[in-house]
């Protein structure tokens, strides 16, 4: 697996396929092969770019949380683009990854073509809502750091979030999970959690990147953050796929790709 130092931080990535550059971010747990039903098709068309996100997978996990804030990694995938994939990309985001895809391309828009939020969210509107959470996330730190990676998997593996995955697909990812690491779970937490990021709530309506909203019509709560996005980003479109939840990508990977082709390449 390619391998490159950003920043100081070394971050482990993908790179296979030609043609117009794909970036994906995987969610909090996860790492860039997550993305392998999609990048299998995807790589026929496009070059498809996955890595794992601070604290995950084989990319380092830094003992400052500071250093996996938002404004921090984002930079670091700002200098991806610019130094090593040198082209502006279609980012993906799912989830956490989501989170951060949105915080890049207001960031830099310069660096996105087009943008794909996946089970994502702006964050949490108010100050009320993110002390709430920052409380929440601090204590799941200290608990996965008390606990270690196994009973925090177990944990997380039952969120009714992933209720509707199958069970091949819950097995997968328990096993992919297993192999995180409690201080880069911990840190990620207290670096890029809902709670600690910067609500972007109020700059949708800048964002400039023709952006695709995607949500399983399961996932309630966020089809209605979705419906909130689409509302006030003027460039957005959003598109709920039935009879699946928040993990649209690995739930319906093939109807999935499909719709991800036909915006990038439209």
């Amino acid at each position: 697996m390619p391998h490159h130092t950003l920043n100081h931080l070394t971050y482990h990535y993908t790179r296979s396929g030609e043609g117009d550059p794909i970036l994906l971010l995987h969610g909090f747990t996860g790492c860039g092969d997550n993305w392998q039903p999609i990048t299998d098709a995807l790589s026929r068309h496009f070059q498809t770019i996955t890595l794992d996100l601070p604290g995950h997978g084989k990319t380092d996990s830094p003992a400052d949380p500071t250093r996996t804030q938002m404004e921090a990694v984002a930079a670091d995938l700002h200098e991806l683009i610019t130094r090593v994939i040198q082209s502006p990309v279609h980012l993906v985001g799912y989830s956490m990854g989501g989170r951060l895809a949105l915080y890049l391309a207001l960031h830099y828009p310069q660096s996105i073509r087009k943008l794909i939020l996946e089970s994502a969210s702006p964050g949490l509107a108010t100050e009320a809502e993110r002390q709430a959470r920052r409380a929440s996330d601090e204590n799941l730190a200290a608990r996965i750091l008390q606990n270690g990676i196994p009973a925090f998997v177990e944990e997380w593996d039952n969120l009714p979030l992933f209720a509707s995955q199958s069970p091949e697909i819950r097995q997968r990812l328990h096993i992919q999970r297993l192999q995180n690491t409690p201080l880069g779970l911990a840190n990620s937490l207290r670096g890029m959690g809902t709670g600690v990021q910067p609500s972007l709530w109020d700059s949708l309506p800048d964002l400039k990147p023709p952006t695709l909203i995607l949500n399983g019509a399961l996932d309630t709560k966020f089809v209605a953050i979705g419906e909130q996005m689409a509302r006030l980003i003027p460039t957005a479109h959003q598109q709920i796929f039935p009879n699946v939840g928040h993990t649209v990508h690995l739930e319906t990977s093939h109807d999935y790709t499909s719709v991800l082709r036909k915006f990038i390449a439209g």
